[in-house]
């Protein structure tokens, strides 16, 4: 074989190999973009934040990190099952509840794992599986709620009690 020959198979043989392999560790990672005009309704806010979730090898957990900026008064972060535009059930907390007025946030909300012990409301009960599942399809989202603890809610940032930023897990 020439040399010529000889590195194309190695490069083909590299390809064939590693793609698959790329796909698979793709899937045992996903994020989630938080921002107020993906909550239903739309929320005029500058608050945002990102949600990174890594399953472990066996499937048995899901370890997840939640970071914040720009955002005031959260009492909680939770993983919703829903499609993109859609209001959703409670199916993890991430973070909270913690009592209204907290103050600004900015950085690392909440880290930890999630287990088949930790999933809630149409998951409870159910394998770590299925939550998987649903997140590969797209149809979970991480929900930021906030609460100053003054007066009617949801009327202004840091202030949104049934949500101020949302991000679909994808």
């Amino acid at each position: 074989m020439t040399r010529i020959r000889q590195l194309s198979f190695a490069v083909v043989t590299l390809l064939l190999v590693g793609a698959p392999l790329s796909a698979q560790a793709a899937s045992k990672v996903f994020t989630a973009r938080l921002t107020g005009t993906e909550e239903v309704p739309a929320r005029d806010t500058k608050a945002n934040g990102q949600a990174h979730f890594t399953i472990n090898e066996s499937a048995t957990q899901v370890e997840f990190r939640v970071t914040v900026a720009n955002i005031e008064n959260v009492v909680g972060a939770h993983i919703y099952m829903g499609a993109p535009g859609e209001t959703g059930t409670l199916v993890a907390t991430l973070y909270g509840p913690v009592s209204p007025g907290g103050g600004k946030k900015t950085g690392v909300l909440a880290s930890g794992t999630i287990t088949e012990a930790n999933l809630v409301g149409s998951l409870a009960g159910r394998p770590i599986s299925e939550l998987i599942s649903a997140m590969k399809a797209g149809n979970t989202y991480v929900n930021v709620l906030t609460d100053d603890g003054q007066g009617p809610s949801d009327q202004k940032p840091g202030d949104f009690s049934s949500g101020e930023i949302r991000g679909q897990i994808r």
